[in-house]
């Protein structure tokens, strides 16, 4: 049984039943079963399909929003805005879906050659909590589009949002088996990815359950796409708008409670505007507002949980224990619920390995360096290459950051965002394969080659 906690309250909600063994078994015959048919179906059925899904989350979006809200934390705004990137998602890809699958033709000597793009079976995502609908959008509109078909593993936390995906799909009217919920427990995935009906799988999550899922996947001789942790550079030299770039920033630690693996953690600034730029960041970061996640004024809620607060909170002490100072915020808030203040941290030293990990929540890691050699070095001393986001009006510095970041994507005067059109996903131990655009469509099907004479 999985029950809901409302991190802002600490209150218990809805509970939800663990499949069976049985149960399980029965999901994944229906979805071999579904994909035997809909590998067959043409594109417009598939379009038509993610167009309807879209609308059915569309018409829903308070609904769907305030159920994220209650079981994970974040504001109703944002949630709000999750879902309506949703129905985005979903429409990108009914529009531009079947383009993306036509046949390539092209000449060879001694005659002529095809390239085309064929589904390869039912896909296991295993999924996190932070964005608890766009993570599983961002795998679910290009497996249907690609004529494959879906499982879900949500997070424990995220069931019901998990049970409303689903009902969403069976309300859209698609064929059964298309995409499924499947309760279960961690424990339960390894079985299922040996399982020979099912085709790749693909996590969004930690680097612990990234590798045991690879590992299983690499047992099992299937694809595999991960996307994991990361501690993105947030790099401001001279010439930026230091305006825009303290108030970028501010949204990159708060943004989903710092809850989310793409936004800026470690601040990394020119001396010659150190202190320009914390004037600014400081009088933003001490002028959040914690608190209801259903009140509108506030500028962000809890945290998904109390145990995902403690794991924050024991981080600071250790980069306090390392010498690092912390200049305001990073506590516990007093009352029910896992709220915590916004804070950064200075004097953190980048030798010790805390400097290295992700924090998972509203707290920024600030360093000074004195020039763009300094900080490229910095923000590639880490184990993770995920996401970054860089701040000069220098074109020169510019390119030499896009070239030499070591991260599956850098965002230019502006917080990195995941956008439906453009590929998602990092390097290093932040993860291999690439989500979103024609490239996360592709991932999950067999490019066939096929020759004749001309």
């Amino acid at each position: 049984m999985f029950t809901s906690i409302n991190p802002a309250t600490g209150m218990a909600g809805a509970s939800y039943p663990a499949l069976t063994l049985a149960d399980t078994e029965l999901r994944i015959a229906r979805a071999s079963s579904c994909f035997a048919a809909w590998r067959r179906s043409d594109l417009a059925t598939r379009s038509g399909a993610l167009e309807r899904i879209a609308r059915q989350f569309e018409e829903s979006t308070v609904e769907l929003a305030e159920i994220a809200t209650r079981e994970m934390g974040k504001t109703r705004k944002s949630a709000i805005a999750e879902v309506q990137k949703c129905v985005a998602g979903f429409r990108y890809y009914a529009e531009h879906g079947p383009a993306m699958l036509a046949a390539r033709h092209i000449a060879v000597p001694g005659g002529r050659a095809s390239m085309h793009w064929l589904p390869i079976g039912p896909v296991l995502a295993v999924m996190p909590w932070n964005f608890p609908y766009w993570q599983v959008v961002r795998f679910m509109a290009p497996t249907i589009m690609a004529g494959n078909v879906g499982l879900l593993k949500h997070a424990s936390l995220t069931q019901g949002v998990a049970d409303a995906i689903e009902r969403m799909v069976i309300a859209a009217g698609v064929p059964a088996g298309l995409f499924q919920n499947l309760a279960i427990p961690s424990s339960a995935v390894a079985p299922i990815i040996a399982d020979s009906r099912i085709a790749a799988v693909t996590l969004t999550g930690s680097e612990e359950a990234g590798a045991k899922v690879a590992a299983a996947a690499g047992q099992a001789l299937k694809k595999v796409v991960l996307e994991l942790g990361g501690s993105d550079p947030f790099i401001v030299l001279p010439s930026a708008d230091l305006d825009k770039a303290a108030a970028a920033a501010v949204t990159a630690r708060i943004q989903n409670s710092g809850q989310s693996c793409i936004c800026g953690k470690r601040m990394i600034i020119h001396a010659d505007i150190y202190d320009a730029f914390m004037e600014r960041f400081s009088a933003g970061m001490r002028a959040v507002k914690a608190g209801d996640p259903m009140d509108d004024a506030n500028d962000m809620g809890p945290l998904s949980s109390i145990e995902q607060r403690e794991t924050v909170l024991d981080q600071i002490d250790r980069l306090k224990a390392a010498g690092a100072t912390m200049m305001f915020g990073g506590a516990a808030l007093p009352g029910a619920g896992a709220y915590m203040s916004a804070g950064i941290m200075t004097g953190v030293p980048i030798d010790d390995p805390i400097a290295h990990e992700e924090i998972f929540g509203p707290v920024a890691m600030v360093f000074k360096v004195a020039d763009i050699d300094a900080a490229i070095a910095l923000a590639n001393d880490v184990p993770f290459g995920l996401g970054s986001s860089v701040w000069t009006q220098d074109a020169a510095e510019q390119d030499r950051l896009v070239q030499e970041i070591e991260a599956g994507m850098t965002a230019i005067n502006q917080v990195l965002a995941s956008n439906p059109s453009v590929p998602f996903g990092g390097i290093k131990r932040s993860g291999h394969g690439r989500e979103l655009g024609s490239y996360g469509l592709h991932e999950f099907m067999n490019l066939k080659t096929v020759t004749m004479p001309g």
